[in-house]
């Protein structure tokens, strides 16, 4: 069967769950046995979203082969289950980066680079290489209907349906219809002005998924399917939901799937939802819950750790209990009111970050942690933190600290590693402090070995891993002889033990800390092993402590 492309739009405001939509839709077009593939295209500038603030972007989001890219791909491999690429994400400074080589090199043979047929032909050509063999390429088109930057992308979707065949192209658009709680009624006039503004570059959506507080009545999708001129059962609510894993449901229940596969002759099968149904009824029915402090300093915007979110709702699924997160501001932790806000806390995570800001109250609630047994974990960040709390309060190496820190610190514990041996490229990388902001990173999947008889060797259970990394500091490895010597276990490493991966505490009911992002792996049906340990630890403390 020759690869069927949906393309999905977004309309009236950004935020609506594009990407959760498009997320589901490729889990439901799965459960129906068809291979699908996924794809975000964003129209901002930025080559890629690795040196944007997490206020304004929310969470930079890293795949096997080192992209740094939109958390919407996240979405993508949790529902989808797969693993993606750099090819599944570009944005417009990506498109006009490639472009603006191909002009300096004379590959345009000194003609006039233009926006069309010059930036639309690098879009679609991003699109058409993506599909490996799948029967279905879902493109999700970042921002909203109306934006200057992007309608480049506007104009190559709309092309690339005469290109690729009206049969094999479907477009799909995500508005809003507004509950008006004064009037009492539902709005579609900002759905009706958001269908004609993509119609007006030339697509006429063929489905569209209303964003809603509340289910939509028979008379109120006809109308929307009378002025927006798509059939009467192509409307279909996006209604609020307690959880995103309900969505792939609703949308079955809705018949959205069903309505996909007829205008695009797929073939005709009922979708398998046995494992959704079964993760929505645990999500739905926890026999207990755990508290779960989240010490970071993006805690005014989530967002900014949305997979650690979902991987700690995996480990509760896993164990039967809802995760409530707790987020606190790491700023604004001391010495004098750590054991009032770690209160009631089952368990404590660091997560990772950049920059001195709010560190020294990681540092305290890490002490917090291990002085007073709470089960704790340390994400790249919070792994170093947790070794500067040690090497201060328990080696007694009074100032310790990371380069990233102090530059002048006697004890470097992290420190800016210049060369390591990457065993993907089977080459020595080097790190230059010049070079661009991503090229000083350790990016992308690197393998792992770990010792047998530890607390990360018992979550995996097995002696050779792989993990995604994303930071430029490392465990300066002149410590370790004081580190194992007060305690500490190294229990994973570089396959030549040249960089450390993972530290833990044995004398302690769940103390670890990893260089890595293991939240980059989690899936909902298939839990990450560490956040399924260390909610299962957190289950069994406060099991203890008779809270």
């Amino acid at each position: 069967m020759k690869t069927k492309f949906i393309f999905i739009t977004g309309g009236v405001l950004s935020s609506l769950g594009k990407g959760l939509a498009a997320a589901s839709i490729g889990a439901l077009l799965q459960a129906r046995g068809l291979k699908a593939t996924i794809q975000k295209l964003d129209p901002y500038i930025n080559v890629d979203p690795g040196t944007m603030n997490p206020f304004q972007h929310g969470e930079v989001y890293v795949t096997d082969d080192g992209a740094e890219t939109d958390l919407d791909l996240g979405h993508y491999e949790r529902y989808l289950g797969t693993s993606l690429s750099q090819q599944n994400n570009y944005t417009s400074g990506s498109i006009y980066n490639s472009v603006i080589e191909k002009e300096r090199r004379g590959d345009y043979l000194g003609g006039t680079v233009q926006v069309i047929p010059h930036i639309t032909d690098a879009i679609k050509e991003a699109v058409i290489n993506l599909p490996n063999g799948e029967d279905v390429a879902l493109i999700e088109i970042g921002g909203t209907v109306g934006d200057i930057e992007g309608q480049p992308f506007l104009e190559a979707i709309r092309q690339l349906k005469n290109d690729l065949g009206k049969e094999n192209v479907l477009y799909i658009h995500l508005t809003l219809v507004p509950y008006i709680k004064a009037a009492g009624e539902l709005k579609t006039k900002p759905t009706q002005h958001s269908v004609k503004e993509l119609r007006s570059v030339g697509i006429q959506p063929d489905i569209i998924i209303c964003r809603s507080e509340v289910e939509l009545e028979a008379d109120l999708k006809r109308k929307i399917a009378l002025f927006c001129d798509v059939d009467s059962d192509a409307v279909f609510t996006g209604v609020d939901v307690s959880s995103i894993y309900e969505v792939p449901q609703k949308f079955y229940e809705e018949g959205v799937d069903q309505k996909i596969a007829i205008l695009l002759k797929l073939p005709a099968k009922n979708a398998e939802l046995e494992p959704w149904e079964k993760l929505v009824h645990t999500l739905q029915n926890p026999s207990g819950s755990v508290r779960i402090g989240i010490i970071g300093k993006y805690v005014d915007l989530t967002e900014a750790y949305k997979s650690l979110h979902e991987a700690l709702v995996h480990g509760g699924v896993a164990n039967e209990v809802k995760v409530e997160l707790v987020y606190l501001n790491s700023e604004k932790l001391t010495a004098k009111n750590i054991a009032k806000k770690m209160a009631g806390l089952d368990g404590i995570l660091v997560p990772g970050g950049f920059g001195s800001r709010g560190v020294e109250g990681k540092i305290q609630a890490i002490k917090f942690a291990r002085e007073n047994k709470v089960p704790f974990f340390g994400i790249c960040l919070g792994m170093q933190c947790a070794c500067i709390e040690f090497a201060r309060n328990v080696i007694g190496l009074e100032g310790a600290n990371s380069e990233e820190f102090d530059m002048n610190t006697e004890h470097n514990i992290i420190y800016l590693m210049k060369e390591w041996y990457d065993f993907r490229t089977k080459k020595t990388e080097t790190r230059c402090e010049e070079s661009d902001k991503g090229g000083t990173m350790r990016l992308g999947s690197y393998p792992c070995k770990l010792k047998k008889n530890t607390v990360a060797y018992e979550a995996y259970k097995t002696v050779n891993i792989d993990e995604r990394h994303r930071h430029r500091f490392e465990f300066n490895n002149e410590f370790i002889p004081q580190f194992e010597e007060n305690g500490m276990v190294l229990s994973g490493t570089a396959p030549d033990e040249s960089l450390m991966e993972i530290v833990e505490l044995p004398d302690h009911p769940w103390f670890l800390g990893c260089q890595f992002h293991p939240e980059f792996k989690s899936r909902p049906m298939d839990p990450h092993p560490l956040f399924r340990d260390f909610i299962k630890a957190a289950k069994k403390d406060k099991e203890k402590r008779g809270n």
